[in-house]
């Protein structure tokens, strides 16, 4: 399965997940469950699968995050809502945003979900905290529940991969939101919802110009970009392993149930967004 193939999935299956993220109904799930403030939801809701963990094993799997920034929330959120009661509400509040911006088309919603779970139930999670943790979970029954879920367990399977990636390339997690920035732009963005310090963001900055990553104008040199490159290719051959449970068939079946999902879905998520996603191409 070529790159581009596990990309384009990626891209239909990720708007799914990051409802969770951006709808009004997902707020207000994880603010009804005691989690008031945007992040206090975040924090819990893509943790709870770890358990009740400390700020520690958050920094170290979310990998981008600052320590700070965690920290603020980790393990404070755990006063204000069990990890059992962040996770129904993670997925009542993702259903409910599914519902209201999906085609009704409850057929389309199973067939997807089945091909989705194929895959997850392939998926090797050695080695990948978040992917295993979320593929321990219950399977739903609702199929909006199973769609939402499955396509949670591969994106944080995915994401698992992407840290080793950045990990094997020597990069921390500023310093990847940095070459990011030098490549495509968004400081903006992604300093302030990473929780970054201007001077650490800058000491980032200098270890990329040291190691010849960047230039001193924080343009990216060509060495820059072949790591980038880099990290981006293996994070797609690393993604690849769940797949070989669906032909090629199922592989293009599967993409045009997700099309018409994700388009909906994309509606609910900014662009562009801190996660690097882009808008699903059909």
């Amino acid at each position: 399965m070529s790159s581009e193939n596990i990309r384009h999935l990626w891209q239909l299956y990720e708007p799914l997940h990051a409802v969770t993220y951006f709808g009004t109904q997902a707020r207000a799930a994880f603010e009804s469950a005691g989690l008031r403030g945007y992040w206090r939801g975040y924090f819990a809701g893509r943790a709870a699968p770890l358990g009740a963990v400390t700020a520690a094993p958050v920094t170290a799997a979310f990998f981008s995050f600052a320590p700070a920034m965690v920290a603020r929330a980790v393990p404070d959120v755990w006063q204000r809502a069990s990890p059992e009661q962040a996770l129904t509400a993670r997925l009542d509040g993702a259903v409910g945003v599914l519902r209201a911006v999906l085609p009704d088309e409850p057929e389309r919603w199973a067939a997807a979900a089945d091909l989705l779970e194929t895959a997850v139930r392939a998926a090797v999670t050695e080695g990948r905290v978040l992917g295993a943790a979320n593929a321990a979970l219950p399977r739903p029954t609702d199929p909006l529940a199973r769609l939402w879920q499955a396509a949670t367990v591969l994106r944080e399977h995915r994401g698992d991969g992407h840290v080793i990636a950045l990990v094997d390339a020597e990069l921390d997690g500023c310093q990847a939101l940095v070459l990011r920035d030098g490549l495509y732009g968004g400081r903006e963005q992604l300093q302030p919802n990473r929780g970054w310090t201007d001077s650490e963001w800058d000491a980032a900055a200098r270890a990329l110009v040291r190691r010849g990553l960047l230039a001193d104008d924080g343009r990216p040199t060509a060495g820059g970009e072949a790591a980038h490159r880099a990290v981006e290719n293996r994070t797609d051959r690393l993604a690849a392993q769940p797949w070989i449970a669906l032909g090629p068939a199922e592989q293009s079946r599967l993409a045009q149930l997700l099309a018409p999902l994700a388009e909906a879905a994309a509606g609910v998520v900014p662009y562009p967004n801190p996660m690097g996603l882009p808008r699903p191409a059909g």
